[in-house]
């Protein structure tokens, strides 16, 4: 099980990046939450086995179609907190 941290830039908020983060991370069996930042970015979490997180990431560095992901940031992280389905959120 791995749990990582992401913070999307680029034109990623108005674009139903969120509710196609949470569709993609369900189909793949993760568990986590997105929301927007203030800063016009999306954070996420996502915890699952680690080829899911990976695939995952790499949906997030495409995004839905109207979005223009310019980075995708990941930082690992080492405490464990167990989610137990993918929401989204309005706040970290």
């Amino acid at each position: 099980m791995k749990t990582v941290q992401l913070q999307i830039t680029g034109k990623v908020q108005g674009v139903w990046f969120r509710a196609s983060a949470k569709d993609a991370a369900l189909s793949l069996g993760l568990t986590g939450k997105v929301w927007n930042n203030p800063d016009d970015s999306v954070g996420a979490i996502a915890q699952g086995p680690e080829d899911k997180i990976s695939e995952f990431i790499e949906w997030c560095k495409r995004g839905p179609l109207l979005a223009r992901v310019e980075d995708v940031i990941v930082h690992e992280i080492a405490e464990q907190v167990n989610f137990t389905s993918f929401e989204i959120s309005r706040t970290a």
